[in-house]
């Protein structure tokens, strides 16, 4: 028997290929299915079931192409939802045979109402493995306020309500030295307090998992609610994409890897209300782009940045990137539910500028130009674009936080006839945040290379710690 965790760091996201006997299945697939089939290919093995553990908010699962290329079922826990393409919805406790090996269902709402984990029977009969999507992860388990984006009536206290419940029920009653496997790891939005270990053993995350002590259930709904932010906008289009369908990734790939010289990629830009995505790293695109691009960098956490700065999935994108990674950029799009590339420019930036096309640029200076144009003038603007939680830890003392996570408030607070100097953690998040505010005509941004890092590392400003105030009583 083999067990495979196949794991996507950009999304912080775990599919499983687990084989015995010549027959295998895949648990919550990427949008780009070739790999798995190549896969079972390699070993002569069939796929005989995709398994998904819930339907998805953070990505778009490749469970529809999965089954139309190979021929395997879907699989999904107990459901009312009215699905867009044929699946098999399994009853609670229900088993699937795998060559040798066995999978039961186990339904475990909470995070969502169809939510299940599969557990893994080896091929000698013993529970060995646990894939428990976003019920149960390292060190957390999953939100329960995402499902009330699609089911308003769905609030979150009954989520929480039945998380509980299938923790306890479900979840805990099962063997110490069953291996944890979740649909997620440290970076997800879909918890709050995930480890960077992508497996564990249950008995373990019994010990230290702050979710599964003990507790009554108002105290386990008020601690598992506490301290969510806001999930990215895109997640209730993702889940429905998962529910109702999506076109074949092999058609999203004919309609974006598309090469576009110059001026056809001008023209495509002028004649349609595409966006033009710049993926190139922070530092390399200000020093020059095609004017109006936003920057959103592939190195960086680009889907969660994709899916936050921009609302509208059917939105028409034009791709800048580096050359030989275009088609990554749209397949790491399309993961997200953003189909709708339309082209990139072939030769990248070297050929727009070749062919005599203007450039913008975005001024960017180190934290020692910074500190040398405060003293020479003490009253500059310095916005700090990370999260209010990182600014409460520590920020420069003159700053004004302006999260990059709320731009269209952020962008209120500044004043277009002033200079603002920007910066984030490391340098990423400000470029994004600077090249937005660029394309809608804030041309007085001047960007910090290596952010807060940076700045405190030169030693050269006054950095305050948040302190708590003391309650009166």
């Amino acid at each position: 028997m083999k067990i495979e965790q196949i794991y996507t760091g950009c999304l912080a996201q775990g599919a499983y290929y687990i084989e015995s006997d010549g027959e295998a299945v895949v648990i919550d697939p990427l949008r780009e299915v070739q790999p798995y089939i190549e896969k079972a290919e390699r070993r002569n093995a069939k796929i005989k079931y995709v398994f998904e553990t819930h339907f998805h908010a953070d990505f778009v699962s490749g469970h529809i192409d999965l089954a139309e290329k190979t021929g395997a079922k879907i699989v999904y826990g107990p459901t009312d939802m009215k699905l867009g393409f044929e699946a098999h919805i399994a009853q609670d406790g229900e088993e699937f045979q795998i060559g040798k090996a066995k999978i039961k269902l186990i339904h475990t709402p909470g995070h969502t109402m169809e939510s299940s984990c599969y557990l893994l029977y080896n091929e000698e009969g013993n529970p060995e493995a646990i894939f428990t999507g976003d019920t149960l992860f390292i060190g957390d388990v999953g939100r329960p306020d995402l499902a009330q984006k699609v089911i308003p009536d769905l609030t979150q206290d009954i989520l929480a309500s039945h998380l509980y419940d299938s923790l306890r029920n479900k979840i805990m009653p099962l063997p110490d030295d069953l291996i944890v496997y979740p649909a997620h790891g440290a970076g997800s939005a879909c918890g709050k307090n995930m480890s960077k270990e992508t497996s564990d053993t249950l008995g373990n995350q019994k010990k230290t998992n702050y979710a599964l002590q003990e507790m009554t259930k108002e105290e386990f709904t008020k601690e598992v609610l506490s301290g969510l932010t806001p999930p990215p906008a895109y997640f209730p289009q993702n889940v429905m994409m998962n529910i109702e369908g999506y076109d074949s990734i092999d058609e999203v790939l004919k309609r974006g890897v598309k090469p576009l010289k110059p001026a056809e990629f001008e023209a495509a830009a002028n004649e349609t209300s595409a966006l033009i995505l710049d993926t190139r790293t922070p530092q390399v695109f200000a020093k020059g782009f095609v004017p109006n691009s936003v920057n959103i960098g592939i190195e960086g956490s680009f889907a969660v940045w994709v899916g936050a700065m921009i609302p509208d999935l059917k939105q028409e994108i034009l791709v800048v990137a580096d050359e030989g990674r275009e088609e990554e950029v749209i397949t790491r799009l399309a993961r997200v539910g953003y189909d709708y590339a339309i082209g990139y420019l072939d030769g990248g930036i070297d050929s727009w500028k070749k062919a005599g096309h203007e450039i913008d640029q975005i001024e960017s200076i180190s934290a020692e130009e910074l500190a040398q144009r405060q003293a020479e003038n003490q009253e500059i603007n310095i916005l700090d674009v990370r999260k209010n939680s990182e600014f409460l830890s520590e920020h420069v003392e003159s700053a004004e936080n302006a999260p990059l996570d709320y731009i269209n408030e952020s962008m209120l607070k500044i004043n277009k006839d002033k200079t603002y100097y920007v910066h984030c953690a490391g340098g990423y998040r400000s470029m994004v945040f600077n090249s937005i505010l660029r394309a809608r005509g804030y041309d007085n941004l001047i960007d910090v290379d290596g952010g807060f890092k940076a700045i405190k590392d030169s030693e050269k400003f006054k950095v305050s710690d948040y302190v708590c105030p003391t309650t009166l009583l």
